[in-house]
C-alpha cells in the first residue's frame, strides 16, 4: 500500500477512516471545523443575488473579491463565491478550517502532496496553504489564528 494511500485511510480501495490519535498514542491535531465550497463569480453581485433569492443565503465575510454567504438559520451552512484569490493564483475548490494548519501542511508535505500556494500568514487574518488532492482538486486548508488560541 503506497503512503498516500496509507495516510488517508484507503485500505483495498475501502474507506477506512483514520483516528484522530495515532495507534502510536500521537495526536493529529487536524480537527476539521468547517467545509465551505468556493465558487468561481464573474459577478460577485449577480451571485450574491442568485443565491440570496433562491437559497436564503445572506453575506457574512465580504472582502471584495470573495464573499461567503451562509444562512442565517444555519451560519455553519456557507458557500464561498471568488472573482480571484487575492494572494494565490488559483481559485480553490474549497476551503477546509482545520483546528491547527501547520499539522496539516506537515501530514501533506510528508505524504507528498502537491503544495499549490505555500502556507503563509494572510492579512485578513487567516493562515493556510493550498494543496492538491489525489482528484486534482485544490484545496485552501486554513486556521483562523485567534480562534486556535481562544
Amino acid at each position: 500500500m503506497g503512503l498516500w494511500r496509507s495516510a488517508i485511510g484507503l485500505q483495498d480501495d475501502r474507506w477506512m477512516p483514520l483516528p484522530r490519535e495515532r495507534r502510536d498514542g500521537e495526536d493529529r491535531g487536524m480537527g476539521v471545523r468547517r467545509v465551505v465550497p468556493d465558487l468561481a463569480s464573474a459577478s460577485l453581485e449577480a451571485a450574491k443575488g442568485f443565491y440570496g433569492e433562491v437559497l436564503g443565503l445572506r453575506p457574512v465575510m465580504d472582502h471584495g473579491w470573495i464573499v461567503t454567504l451562509a444562512d442565517p438559520e444555519r451560519p455553519g451552512a456557507q458557500v464561498s463565491l471568488m472573482t480571484h484569490d487575492a494572494t494565490a493564483a488559483v481559485i480553490p475548490d474549497a476551503s477546509i478550517e482545520v483546528d491547527d494548519v501547520d499539522a496539516c501542511h506537515a501530514a501533506a508535505v510528508r505524504v507528498g502532496a502537491e503544495i499549490v500556494h505555500p502556507l503563509t500568514e494572510e492579512p485578513w487574518g487567516v493562515r493556510r496553504f493550498f494543496v492538491r488532492d489525489p482528484d486534482g482538486h485544490v484545496i485552501n486548508v486554513l486556521s483562523h489564528p485567534s480562534r486556535a488560541a481562544g
